[in-house]
């Protein structure tokens, strides 16, 4: 009998899930359900993945199952991805509520960790959940945090990124926050920050989308910034933060860069005109910080981010999917793995692929073994280099779309397709 196979186990540290309008009700506290009620009925669903057959892979079971299966997937951290109660848009775009907005949409965010809380308990070997705060109030942070930890959701909070032109809320390097923080570490909640997060409002001019787009990976690191320079990581240095769908190769030069200005200062106490008080000069590098306490979840990566991986360090590396999103590896894991991976030692791709991110949101690699050994990736497969991409992978995606609910089958699926020219680096 010929041996089997050996197999990697793949946890995706960036997934998305959330529940429908009316499974979000029956988590809502009920006073709200009649403000609730009037919510929906003006309420206009802009994106497309929300309004077809595709919206059920936020919540279903056996569709989300089959497809993580089909793709090798046996593990996944849990982003939010639909509209809970009172959100103006989704919710990783939402700015944060204004005051006279903060009730409702702190109702909204609550009833959406309670229905994390049962979509994980449903198979928590395999769903690490990412809970939701507003930084509103501090105290209410707390107790949303406590909740999340005492309720399972082992994928931590979601930090709510701050725009630069909100004033109504403290920036991240306040100091007030140190003991929300402080609860973090204590409770060894990892703290989340997601990309596309935190850029201003933009006048509604054409232009608008393409400055968006030029700026928003900035707006989305800003809070390693404040956290790192503002002292967190020095004072709490067993807080776990995870930057998560924001690549790794711009990490390198910035870290380089805060490496030489924090060594002048400690040399000198002083930039140019600006003079430092000993209080308040770093006493270690950025790079010493970022070892510390920041963990990467990169989303779909491309080769600039294999490369930095080596430098940043192997154990600080976590691969995702970003699934369900178009954008990402989804049903091409494999093929993308291949691409990127296949020179890499074993050891080390079994760390980025699963060890790392169960060492950060605790899952249990003896309980995947089983699933793994099925459905995993081959090692030998992905040891063989990418040579030709799919035909036609986004018509295959329109047709696949089209089927009807309940008709996914635990099985690898034929090219169901997504934007493969930004998932699959085509070779020039």
């Amino acid at each position: 009998m010929a041996e089997q196979e050996s197999r990697y186990t793949v946890i995706s540290s960036d997934t998305h899930a959330g529940g429908s309008h009316a499974m979000y009700r029956e988590f809502l506290e009920q006073k709200y359900h009649d403000d609730f009620d009037a919510w929906r009925g003006r309420y206009k669903n802009p994106f497309s993945d929300l309004g077809d057959t595709r919206r059920y892979r936020n919540w279903d079971d056996e569709m989300r199952n089959s497809q993580q299966d089909a793709d090798g997937v046996v593990g996944e951290v849990i982003f939010p991805n639909t509209v809970p109660p009172f959100f103006p848009s989704f919710v990783l775009f939402a700015r944060p509520p204004k005051p006279d907005e903060y009730q409702h949409r702190l109702a909204g965010i609550r009833a959406h960790n309670r229905w994390l809380e049962a979509f994980c308990r449903r198979a928590p070997e395999r769903r690490a959940g990412i809970g939701q705060i507003f930084l509103n109030d501090i105290d209410d942070a707390i107790a949303d945090v406590r909740w999340i930890n005492e309720h399972g959701l082992r994928g931590g909070v979601l930090l709510p990124t701050i725009p630069p032109d909100v004033d109504w809320i403290k920036p991240l390097n306040h100091p007030d926050y140190d003991r929300l923080w402080a609860v973090c570490e204590e409770l060894e909640v990892p703290v989340n920050v997601h990309g596309g997060t935190g850029s201003p409002a933009y006048a509604p001019l054409p232009s608008s989308a393409l400055i968006m787009l030029s700026e928003i990976t900035h707006y989305s690191r800003r809070p390693l910034l404040f956290m790192l320079l503002s002292g967190v990581f020095e004072r709490l240095p067993r807080l776990k933060v995870v930057l998560t769908e924001q690549g790794c190769s711009w990490l390198p030069p910035l870290l380089e860069q805060l490496d030489t200005t924090l060594a002048a200062i400690r040399d000198s106490g002083a930039v140019g005109e600006l003079r430092f008080k000993p209080e308040h000069i770093l006493p270690r590098s950025a790079t010493e910080y970022f070892r510390q306490n920041v963990w990467l979840g990169v989303s779909f990566p491309q080769r600039a981010d294999a490369a930095a991986a080596r430098t940043l360090g192997i154990d600080k590396f976590m691969w995702g999917s970003d699934y369900p999103h178009d954008e990402g590896t989804y049903p091409y894991t494999t093929m993308s793995l291949r691409q990127l991976f296949h020179d890499w030692p074993e050891a080390d791709l079994r760390k980025i692929l699963a060890e790392n991110a169960a060492d950060v949101y605790g899952f249990d690699l003896d309980a995947l073994a089983g699933p793994a050994s099925r459905l995993g990736p081959g090692v030998s497969e992905v040891a063989q280099p990418l040579t030709e991409l799919p035909d036609n992978p986004n018509e295959a995606l329109v047709a696949r779309s089209a089927l009807p609910y309940g008709t996914c089958q635990p099985q690898r699926p034929a090219a169901r397709g997504v934007g493969v020219a930004v998932v699959l680096q085509r070779r020039h």
